[in-house]
């Protein structure tokens, strides 16, 4: 875990000894609500990620019960596509989670550096992570802040979705956050109803998985604007594109599959990320044998068809 002077002296954590046991090393990823190191375990003598929170965040009593709940449901949650959560914990009113640490990329890198790119590999992409969220939703946890910066392409292929343990805690701090723009990534992917009640279910990570798949397909995201709290507000009363009017020629079953997982109405979308597989699956078989249109396919995936 190399780190320059620099490292150590902009970040009071590259160091230290949290909780007696993890020794913090450099900096992998900061965010709104905390900053990944990588660090050491050393009663294990492993190579681990650890995400602090920022400081001060411990102080709500509220919050830390929630943090620590939800990274005891994460903790449980054991798939090949999820990273592993190994230990939460309290130093002093830092809170801290201990994870597998992924050496390699974000879907943000990629995005950033390839998008757009093709549907095939899109949906190749994505299937990982759908399978992820799937096994999550039949557990009955929700991710809620599924973007491109917690999915994680590891080095040695794999794929990987991160920050189960921290979704439903975050989620309260969503709503007074969209005006701060410290959530800006976040709000870009946030299902409707989300904005509106600060509540879902399943299909609000399947709302923001088809965002994912519409930013893989063109590179942009569906809805711009000037604030973080008008991106929720273009989330709530405007629908999301179809992709084709940003790469024209993508098929028309493409963009109704992107349609329906991005339907504002929840009603509308697959009921899981399990049904979204499916479809994806089936879109994925249909560009893999060179078919150009699909009249019964695209009108399966259009929303307001029977599921």
């Amino acid at each position: 875990m190399p780190q320059t002077p620099a490292d150590r002296g902009n970040d009071p954590f590259i160091g230290r000894l949290l909780d007696g046991r993890y020794l913090i090393g450099s900096r992998i990823a900061r965010g709104g609500m905390a900053t990944v190191y990588e660090a050491r375990g050393t009663r294990l003598d492993r190579t681990i990620a650890v995400k602090i929170m920022h400081p001060g965040m411990g102080d709500d009593e509220e919050f830390a019960r929630r943090f620590k709940r939800e990274a005891r449901a994460a903790a449980r949650l054991s798939h090949p596509n999820v990273v592993a959560v190994f230990d939460q914990g309290d130093d002093d009113g830092l809170l801290y989670l201990v994870m597998e640490y992924v050496p390699g990329r974000t879907m943000r890198d990629l995005i950033r550096t390839e998008a757009p790119i093709s549907p095939l590999r899109a949906l190749t992409l994505m299937d990982p992570v759908l399978n992820a969220l799937a096994a999550a939703h039949a557990a009955g946890l929700i991710h809620r802040d599924v973007k491109p910066e917690n999915v994680l392409l590891a080095d040695d292929g794999s794929i990987k979705v991160a920050d189960f343990g921290l979704a439903k805690a975050v989620n309260s701090e969503t709503q007074a956050s969209l005006t701060s723009g410290a959530l800006m990534g976040t709000v870009s992917y946030l299902s409707p109803e989300l904005v509106v009640e600060g509540e879902a279910d399943a299909r609000a990570d399947v709302y923001a998985a088809g965002v994912l798949i519409y930013e893989l397909l063109t590179g942009q995201k569906p809805h711009k604007a000037d604030s973080p709290i008008q991106v929720a507000y273009k989330h709530v009363h405007e629908d999301i594109a179809p992709p084709s009017q940003v790469i024209p020629g993508l098929p028309a079953y493409v963009d109704a599959l992107v349609a329906r997982a991005t339907a504002r109405d929840m009603a509308l979308r697959p009921i899981d990320a399990g049904v979204l597989l499916h479809q994806v699956r089936r879109v994925a078989a249909a560009l893999e044998h060179g078919v150009v249109s699909d009249d019964e396919l695209t009108a399966e995936l259009t929303p307001g068809s029977s599921m």
